[in-house]
């Protein structure tokens, strides 16, 4: 069983941030100025390694081989393009070069929604600044396949379920809109799978990052069955393990086990009722009061004002044995470094190295 740890690659500097938040500005600008927000609100959020530049080769050469040693075995990137590439450099100028010679892979995660100005945010969550739409369509998709194929794909550390090469897409609904509805949709990931082929790259699992209605997806112009049965995604995941369920609709706080039980509730249905296997995930805390103004009130408005959820190393682990008696293929873990979602598995002051442990002693135990 696989070990996948999603990755947020908004600590270096890009030029589009810069051109709105300044010379050299990354998400850790944020981290250095959250506060404690209410009483037992557990920030700021101190990295142990400091903030570090994760576009910096020898930067990401630790963050890999501490990955490694804990039992993870894949970093799941999120992959953005707008017009254009956008917050790469951690992958192309970190992670690559970082990562020749390790046993150690990467994926891509699709991350195809809109870019909106929340770093940080009013309280005015329904009516943030949109900076970059997502506007990939049939008709212009080609190329970002092309490159997908020949940039990543084929190279030697991209991760492969089953023997196949993975690869997920965030908003699925919105994918398949875009594309031109569920035919349309089908027809573009027929496309990626021949150019993947066609480059003696054998076969893609394409993997689909659904929510939390089996039914219909929300804003979906298909039943969830038809994104596997027409448009031919290949599995489903979730990219964290928080959702809509009354736990999250009104405290300032949640409990860790007690999202862990309602996360329970929602994978036995996916895993016995969804059309094509469930990859779980576990999210390692939730906090993105960072992601907000610091002087605003703090009040469940919609996100980013959300419960915080904070770590809990005991929960954490008892959440991966329960998820694995299903037997999935692979459990991802959100995430490696959302710092400013305080889902992050990268040590801190408060909780070190007490997650990575229990990724550790479950890899040691599942391997018995």
């Amino acid at each position: 069983m696989d070990i996948a740890a999603y990755y947020f690659p908004n600590y270096h500097a890009d030029v589009k941030n810069e051109e709105v938040h300044g010379r050299n500005w990354t998400e850790w600008e944020l981290m250095k100025c959250a506060r404690s927000r209410f009483e037992g609100h557990q920030q700021p959020k101190v990295p142990v390694w400091g903030y570090e530049d994760e576009a910096d080769p020898a930067v990401m050469a630790k963050k890999i081989d501490t990955a490694k040693a804990y039992g993870i075995d894949a970093f799941i990137f999120d992959w953005y393009w707008y017009d254009g590439p956008y917050l790469q450099r951690a992958l192309d100028e970190g992670f690559l070069p970082a990562v020749q010679g390790k046993d150690f892979k990467f994926a891509l995660m699709w991350a195809n929604h809109d870019w909106y100005d929340r770093h940080p945010c009013s309280r005015d969550v329904f009516h943030p600044k949109m900076l970059y739409r997502w506007n990939n369509t049939k008709e212009n998709v080609a190329e970002i396949w092309d490159m997908i194929v020949e940039k990543y794909f084929r190279h030697p550390n991209y991760w492969r379920l089953d023997g196949k090469i993975y690869f997920s897409i965030y908003a699925t609904n919105r994918f398949i809109t875009q594309m031109g509805g569920v035919e349309a949709c089908a027809e573009v990931l027929d496309m990626l799978r021949k150019k993947v082929k066609d480059a003696g790259l054998g076969e893609l699992h394409i993997n689909s990052v659904w929510y939390d209605n089996l039914d219909n997806a929300p804003s979906s112009p298909c039943t969830t069955a038809e994104w596997t049965t027409k448009a031919g995604f290949d599995s489903y995941t979730s990219y964290n393990c928080i959702f809509p369920h009354p736990l999250w609709e009104k405290d300032l706080k949640v409990a860790y086990k007690d999202s862990n039980k309602a996360y329970l509730e929602l994978a036995h249905k996916a895993f016995t009722t969804l059309p094509a296997p469930y990859l779980p995930v576990v999210t390692a805390g939730w906090d993105t009061s960072p992601r907000t103004i610091q002087s605003d009130v703090w009040e469940v408005l919609g996100y980013p004002y959300l419960p915080v959820m904070e770590p809990d190393a005991e929960g954490f682990g008892e959440l991966l044995r329960d998820l694995s008696k299903y037997d999935p293929k692979t459990i991802f873990i959100n995430a490696w470094n959302e710092w400013t979602e305080g889902s992050y598995l990268e040590p801190d002051g408060v909780t070190g190295f007490a997650l990575l442990d229990e990724v550790k002693k479950f890899k040691e135990a599942v391997a018995k």
